[in-house]
């Protein structure tokens, strides 16, 4: 991972942020999107980062109210690691209201 010596940003790999300047990003007013790129592309240990820097509540938090989207297989492996149930992530909701072509 990439190495701060600075704990006011989370230690992880630039290329989560490739379209942003990894320098600039403002780590507490970005949460959300950090958390929600972390959690869609990162593996455990990427996981257990941002734990460590935003707190296991912040991040539960946001994944329940706060990210749109996840694909499928991290929704199941959302709920596994933090103990929840798909129904209780706006993501899984919001793709359950979404209309399907029925073929």
């Amino acid at each position: 991972m990439e190495e701060s010596t600075s704990s006011d940003k989370p230690k992880l790999y630039k290329h989560f942020f490739w379209e942003f300047k990894y320098e600039a990003i403002d780590w507490q007013r970005h949460y959300a999107t950090v958390i929600e790129r972390v959690i869609e592309r990162g593996m455990e240990p990427e996981w257990g980062e941002i734990i460590r820097f935003y707190g296991k509540e912040k991040v539960i938090q946001t994944l329940i109210e706060e990210v749109n989207y996840l694909p499928n297989e991290i929704i199941k492996k959302v709920c596994r690691y933090f103990d929840l149930k798909p129904r209780q992530l706006k993501c899984y909701l919001r793709k359950q209201s979404l209309p399907r072509h029925w073929i």
